[in-house]
């Protein structure tokens, strides 16, 4: 494995050099992002190998400003000659680009002036054979639980990656990260009976946080089984529990509706709700770039500015826009540090670690006192409005009959607001941080479940 700080360095003297030659070829101003990972992967199925796959990629970006005009190229070849042809083609695009009275980089004064260190980097490379008994050893766990028939293959992974950045407002910074991975997919029943699949996975930053390979083979083929034999309901209005695994999804939404870039257009159902009571008293969303060996961790957001810890939603209100410095322009106020970007498009806001932080009771608890609702594990679709709020998703998993679960269920739609099930929002006390959007099981009450 290549050492991530000369990584780092080498890539920080590309940039710097790809900087001064936009300056010298008449750019007003430029930015530059370079992006370099190398990823090996293998899966296997019934026990046997099934594919290896091991890529390496270098992609360098470039933007130019000139005046109030701007344009984006990339490149995977770095030669000298390319570069200044990557340079001569950014500033023609630019000169014939439209005028945006807020594009730009970011004011300098809020510019990072140096990058924390997340430990986000392990220096543990596992080769091929290790990651195949990794996916033999899950898929094998799936395989062993009873009523399990089949198999979708089990999986395992390694990547390492570095970020570079450079601006000719003065930012120059760069970071490494390595992910592992293991997952399983199996399938129970059979024809006559119906057949259902399910799956686990489990990611991290670093090997020894990685879950047991077996652990996510055996959930996975017990959740399999649990999903035989599904029945149908009649649509009624209950409250609806989400699993962790899907729960998440509500929070992602959130982060959506609170975009600058929707905030600015006029198109979020939330355009008008800065410092409002959104969620119920004691509700708290945070997004939170500096998280130790956080999955979406990052030191320095995708314009140099310096990120922080947000929490979005304090005591149920909303406290602040996702903004980089486009939409922040847009609004009259300040980038908030939530830029990211590649490297042949503008930066747009994005979060990172982003979660709802734990409630007090147990999943248990929270749906004790249900005499009918619905326990979803699965969804499917995405019949969703941004503009209204307007939410309907196909749905399965399972029904709650006197508090506890029932059965399984399956080809349902569950629908309602967002902004009304924002405020019937019940955090359980069970967070994980496994996803990197990521909320404890959650209760919504008085939802639509469609059914037969």
């Amino acid at each position: 494995m290549p050492d991530p700080k000369a990584a780092q360095q080498k890539a920080l003297n590309l940039l710097d050099d790809v900087i001064g030659r936009a300056r010298k070829a008449g750019a007003d101003a430029a930015d530059t992002v370079m992006f370099e990972s190398v990823s090996l992967g293998v899966s296997c199925r019934m026990g046997e190998p099934e594919d290896v796959e091991r890529s390496e990629s270098n992609d360098l970006g470039l933007r130019v400003l000139v005046g109030k005009r701007q344009a984006f190229v990339s490149s995977t070849d770095t030669s000298a000659d390319m570069l200044d042809e990557l340079v001569s083609r950014a500033l023609d695009m630019a000169k014939l680009a439209p005028e945006d009275p807020h594009c730009g980089l970011a004011d300098t004064d809020l510019l990072a002036s140096g990058l924390a260190d997340l430990d986000l980097f392990d220096a543990a490379e596992p080769d091929t054979d290790a990651l195949m008994a990794r996916a033999k050893t899950a898929e094998d766990a799936g395989r062993a639980v009873k009523g399990v028939t089949n198999s979708e293959g089990g999986g395992a992974s390694w990547g390492s990656s570095t970020v570079a950045l450079a601006t000719s407002g003065g930012f120059a910074g760069a970071y490494s990260g390595t992910s592992h991975g293991v997952s399983c997919s199996v399938v129970a029943g059979d024809g006559d009976t119906g057949m259902e699949r399910d799956y686990d996975f489990s990611s991290s930053r670093f090997l020894a946080d990685l879950e047991g390979a077996a652990e996510i083979g055996r959930r996975a083929g017990e959740r399999c089984v649990k999903r035989l034999n599904p029945r149908k309901v009649k649509t009624a209005q209950v409250p609806v529990i989400y699993d962790p695994r899907v729960a998440g999804g509500l929070v992602g939404h959130l982060a959506g509706a609170i975009n600058g870039q929707s905030v600015a257009r006029g198109t979020s159902f939330l355009k008008d709700s800065m410092g409002k009571q959104i969620f119920a008293d004691g509700i708290t969303i945070t997004d939170d770039p500096h998280r130790k060996r956080g999955l979406k961790s990052k030191p320095v957001d995708g314009e140099g500015v310096a990120n922080r810890r947000f929490d979005l939603i304090a005591d149920g209100r909303l406290t602040t826009w996702l903004l980089d410095t486009a939409s922040a322009s847009q609004l009259g106020l300040k980038s908030t540090g939530h830029a990211a970007r590649g490297t042949a498009s503008p930066p747009s806001p994005s979060t990172s670690n982003l979660y709802m932080a734990a409630g007090a009771q147990s999943p248990e608890e929270l749906m004790a006192d249900i005499k009918s609702g619905f326990y979803i594990t699965e969804l499917i679709g995405f019949g969703i409005s941004m503009v209204t709020g307007d939410y309907s998703r196909g749905a399965a998993g399972f029904w709650i009959e006197d508090g506890q679960i029932a059965y399984p269920v399956s080809e349902l739609t569950v629908a309602g607001n967002l902004k009304d099930m924002f405020r019937e929002i019940t955090p359980a006390n069970d967070l994980e941080f496994r996803r990197g959007t990521d909320a404890p099981t959650l209760r919504v009450d008085g939802m639509t479940v469609a059914g037969t």
